[in-house]
């Protein structure tokens, strides 16, 4: 509860906190919005593929023209990274390689990185946030989505004492959902592709928080920054409302639908039959708690805590998710505290990419939210064991044999290639042995 007054001492002796952005895309975007008014912190370079684009998306969040003029903008991430003037880097391109590469830079300049790219965590993480500590900077999940947002919750619940029994998000989900493509995703949006398209909305990017990639992504990223187990055949999705989180993300020896304590999952917003949830958790995280005795079970009743029957299961949650408007929370943590808002501590989950239909040899990959394939949370163990191809790799690589509907790809199955981000997460894999949970 000091970050504001810490920037306040840094403004008054001369010294604002100045972070670089690559990538100005949505999340980018809405980060963008709040640095004017953020007394202390500094926008002084933005990596963008297209510095047009990012200038019109400085334009779009109300920056003046001056504000605008006194912003580097540069094609390379890289260069970006190199800046005297960065102190903090904030990667939020989304692309995997592309993100393993700039953190891997960010690290070697020393500077602190913020991974709105949750993508290139789960692909590397334990690897980078190693990396990171032996340079002495952060490496930082990015306050505001998801994982970080669900990690702050884990670490409550466990700093105040209690078992954590599960932690996790909600999200709009139906199993059909797997095999939707860019070509369908809207109607389930309820709008038409020309409403999308008039909006700047990008179909894959959207398509793969429908068809349960990003939530896999997420939830890996959750197991391995907070230690948790992951389901073993994938996310159940299990429909569930706020209400009833205590009642439902419970192990299945008392009732609930979890096999074992400390797990991550996701939560639907949607009943099987398409009706929603009451009191869903469609833009929210979570966390179940235990108490551990009577007495811890009987203050959760006279505080109003939502418990399960028992009494002894009780959740909290929080119903949104602000994404870039509170990214500012992690540069700052970085900056001012040397202190990462979540951070991968180890490999537990991973995300395997699936077929979403019979795909053919000589076939190009399109990665999450496409055409081929979606992402399956698995644990790190049955990844390594299946040579599971993970999600973060299945971009713009070609089949070397035919794959049936719903398997899950392997390395066998794809040409690699020997671009870095394979050749880091090869060794990334190899360090790190799986840490079942």
């Amino acid at each position: 509860m000091n970050l504001n007054r810490l920037l306040r001492e840094r403004l008054d002796a001369g010294r604002p906190v100045r972070a670089g952005l690559i990538g100005a895309g949505k999340f980018g975007s809405m980060f963008l919005s709040q640095v004017p008014t953020t007394l202390g912190l500094e926008v002084s370079a933005i990596a963008d593929l297209d510095p047009d684009r990012a200038r019109a998306a400085c334009r779009a969040v109300h920056w003046s023209e001056s504000q605008i003029d006194a912003v580097a903008f540069v094609e390379d991430g890289a260069e970006l990274c190199a800046r005297d003037d960065v102190e903090v880097v904030i990667e939020a391109t989304g692309h995997p390689a592309a993100g393993i590469r700039h953190a891997l830079a960010a690290i070697e300049a020393g500077r602190h990185i913020v991974m709105v790219n949750v993508e290139a965590d789960v692909l590397a993480g334990p690897l980078l946030a190693e990396r990171a500590r032996a340079q002495g900077v952060v490496y930082s999940m990015a306050y505001g989505d998801q994982p970080a947002l669900t990690s702050e919750l884990v670490d409550w619940a466990r700093a105040t004492g209690f078992e954590v029994v599960a932690a996790g998000k909600g999200t709009k989900y139906l199993p059909a959902y797997h095999q939707v493509t860019p070509d369908d995703v809207w109607s389930h949006y309820g709008l038409t592709a020309e409403e999308a398209a008039a909006a700047g909305m990008n179909p894959q990017m959207f398509n793969s928080f429908l068809d349960g990639t990003k939530s896999a992504i997420e939830m890996a990223a959750i197991a391995n920054a907070c230690e948790l187990a992951v389901p073993a055949d994938g996310l159940a999705f299990p429909p569930c409302g706020v209400d009833d989180l205590a009642h439902v993300l419970r192990p299945q020896s008392v009732g609930g639908c979890l096999p074992q304590e400390g797990m991550v999952e996701v939560v639907s917003s949607l009943e099987r039959d398409g009706r929603p949830v009451y009191r869903d958790l469609r833009w929210g995280v979570y966390v179940v708690l235990k108490a551990p005795n009577d007495y811890a079970a009987a203050c959760f009743r006279q505080y109003g805590l939502p418990t399960d029957s028992t009494g002894q299961y009780a959740a909290m949650h929080k119903p949104f998710h602000l994404i870039g408007l509170e990214l500012g929370i992690s540069v700052l943590s970085a900056a001012l505290r040397g202190e990462p808002t979540g951070q991968t501590r180890g490999w537990i989950g991973d995300v395997a990419a699936v077929a979403k239909r019979p795909l053919r040899a000589g076939e190009t990959l399109d990665g999450e939210g496409g055409y081929t394939v979606w992402g399956k949370l698995l644990s790190a163990a049955q990844s390594a064991q299946q040579q599971a191809l993970p999600i973060g790799l299945a971009h713009g690589i070609t089949l070397t044999r035919d794959v049936p509907a719903g398997a899950v790809l392997t390395s066998d199955d794809v040409a690699l290639g020997d671009q870095p981000a394979v050749a880091i997460r090869q060794e990334m894999v190899s360090r790190y042995q799986p840490r079942p949970r």
